[in-house]
This record gives structure tokens, C-alpha cells and sequence, in this order.
């Protein structure tokens, strides 16, 4: 069965900074093994991407590096609103941080949400990092100065309510969901495993998410590698790596009848085209066998984690091949793309 190449829209590949974790090479190699020949890269590296300079080391890692198609979010600080309003056309889009996180990036006050929610271009994707109280607020905020706004990893029931009542009336929002989020409850990982943001919540809450999957627009693995060793240790950081198992997952889930093929492609390729303005890949498709059953295991996999929060989970669905612009680069089960291949999106 031929799908178009699937976009993940918010991915962490680590590099500067934490290459032990994932670098631009094994992370879009992972990408590839997952279906996805285009992948959307945050900006809480170490140090981060916040200005000219930063974005332009960013990339001229991955151009070396990219085995799939690539773009580089930058960060949103208090300090750095026309300078990276400036840089606009050469990035992924902006990302505010407004809730708990991980790294350096975290915007405190509102008047600083405002000055970049004015200053960034409209027709560029503005992407939040919001939960609860916040999300709300950034919600309020996108209607205050008319601005478009996607919304990472909607996590609760009382999140994905909001956003549908803010559709209802017509503000400009769009939302992503993660497999974790939608697949995952507190109570399936031991602690340590399970630090995530959002983190992972009830099963009321994965119930809603399905219950309400007409408002959510995105399927976004959040890919945030971390080793094993790491998230065994007494202060494991947040995250879960996503990019090899996100579409068996749903592959599974459309075997199950929870949604249609239609729906997996329009949350994992069309909307991630128009939300984030991305030209379209010509001449590239996967292949991917519906009726493979096997279980999810971190041994076959490219991440440099080591781990993945689906281990011996039971899937029904896998990627044959990738053809990225005519060219085969996967193939049962292994990555043919050289480093370099990738091209910038924008």
C-alpha cells in the first residue's frame, strides 16, 4: 500500500549540544525507518536556536548530515523578537515555550508573547508549548492580536475542550497530538520512564483526545531522545523517543477501526503541509505492508535512545520503502540514504 511521505512537524534531534542522545544523521535515519521524509527540528538545543547565527550552524549541520528533507525551528526568548522575526523565511517557524519544560527557553511574561505574536510574520507557523491555565492564555493571546497559532501536544481532556470551543468561534488555531499521548496512560510506566511534558495523563484523557480527534489536526511524535541510561537515572529528563513507532501505532489503529487511513494521512501529511506552509515532496512515497504483525522492540531501531516507552507492543502495519525525490532510501529495514541527501524546506 503506497501512502504519500509523512511530516513530522516537531521532532528533537539534539544537535549542538547532546549528540550521545541523536544528532541530524541517526535522527533522520530513524525518520526514514519511520515513514517520514520530512521533519520539522526544535529549537532547545544546547545552546539554542534563537538568532542569524544559531540557525545558520543548525543548518549547516544537518545539509551535511540529513538523510530526509529538514527544517529548523527557532526560539522564542525575551530578548531576541525582531532578531528572530528577522530569520523567518529560513526556519521551520517560531517557538514560544509558555510551561514547564526542559532547557533554557521558557517566556515568563505576556508582554513578551505579545511583542513576538506581532512581530513574526503572519503567513510563518507560531507554534506554543502551552498546558492548562497557559494554553487558555495563548489562546487569548492569538485572538488579541489576530494571529494564527498551532499548539504542541495537546495532552488532557481539558486541553483538547478549550481548543474545540476556540475553533467553535473561529479563532485561528490548530493543535497537534502525540502516539504517546493518545496510546500511553500515567499508570502504563514506571516513574522515571514516564517523565514527559505534557506528561502523560488519565485514561479519561486519552479517551477525550479520541473522542475529540475531529478538532485535532496533527499526529506529532514530539520525538525527545533520551538514553536508557539517562531515564533509569534519579533525575530522568523528559522524553520519549517517537519516529519508528508513530506509524505502526496508527497503522494499528486504523487495522482496529479507532480511524480511517483518510485520517492518518490528513494529520500526518496533508495538514502538516498546509499548517506549516511546506511545499510538496515530488516523487515521493512509502510503501508499507498493513497486514505485518510484530511487536515494537528499541533492538531494530536507528535512535541512538536505546529505549522506547512501546516495548514488546503488539503492531500490525510496517514500512517497506521510502523513495525520497526517485530515490529508494529504505528498504526492508534498512536506511540506503547517504548523509547530505536531505534538503532544506524552506
Amino acid at each position: 500500500m503506497r501512502l504519500p511521505g509523512l511530516i513530522d512537524p516537531h521532532v528533537h534531534l539534539r544537535e549542538p549540544g547532546a549528540t550521545h542522545k541523536e544528532d541530524w544523521d541517526s535522527g533522520t535515519a530513524a525518520a526514514l525507518a519511520g515513514g517520514f521524509t520530512q521533519v520539522l527540528a526544535m529549537p532547545n538545543t544546547q545552546p539554542p536556536v534563537t538568532d542569524d547565527e544559531s540557525l545558520m550552524q543548525a543548518l549547516q549541520l544537518a545539509k551535511s548530515k540529513a538523510r530526509c528533507d529538514y527544517a529548523q525551528y527557532l526560539g522564542a526568548g525575551p530578548e531576541n523578537v525582531l532578531a528572530a522575526a528577522a530569520c523567518a523565511g529560513k526556519s521551520a517557524g517560531l517557538k514560544l515555550y509558555l510551561d514547564q519544560t526542559y532547557g533554557p527557553l521558557r517566556l515568563e511574561e505576556m508582554s513578551f508573547w505579545k511583542a513576538h505574536f506581532e512581530a513574526w510574520p503572519a503567513h510563518y507557523p507560531l507554534v506554543a508549548h502551552a498546558e492548562g491555565r497557559t494554553l487558555a492564555a495563548a489562546i487569548l493571546m492569538s485572538a488579541i492580536t489576530d494571529r494564527p497559532l498551532h499548539l504542541a501536544h495537546v495532552a488532557t481532556r481539558e486541553d483538547i475542550l478549550i481548543v474545540r470551543d476556540a475553533k467553535a468561534r473561529g479563532l485561528k488555531i490548530t493543535c497537534e497530538v502525540t502516539p504517546h499521548h493518545l496510546f500511553l496512560t500515567e499508570n502504563d510506566l514506571s516513574e522515571g520512564w514516564a517523565e514527559v511534558r505534557p506528561r502523560l495523563g488519565t485514561r479519561a484523557d486519552v479517551d477525550a483526545l479520541w473522542e475529540n480527534l475531529d478538532v485535532i489536526d496533527c499526529f506529532a511524535t514530539d520525538h525527545a531522545p533520551h538514553t536508557a541510561e539517562e531515564k533509569a537515572g534519579d533525575d530522568a529528563p523528559p522524553g520519549f523517543p517517537g519516529l519508528e513507532t508513530a506509524l505502526p501505532l496508527f497503522l494499528t489503529a486504523v487495522r482496529d477501526e479507532r480511524l480511517t487511513l483518510d485520517d492518518l494521512v490528513t494529520r500526518m501529511s496533508t495538514n502538516v503541509w498546509r499548517i506549516f506552509n511546506i511545499p510538496p515532496q515530488y516523487d515521493t512515497w512509502i510503501e508499507v505492508d498493513p497486514e505485518a504483525g510484530y511487536a515494537l522492540t528499541a533492538q531494530s531501531m536507528y535512535s541512538r535512545a536505546g529505549w522506547t516507552p512501546f516495548e514488546g507492543h503488539q503492531v500490525t502495519g510496517a514500512v517497506r520503502e521510502v523513495v525520497l525525490r526517485g530515490k529508494t532510501v529504505f528498504k526492508d529495514g534498512k536506511v540506503l540514504a547517504p548523509q547530505g541527501i536531505g534538503r532544506p524546506i524552506r
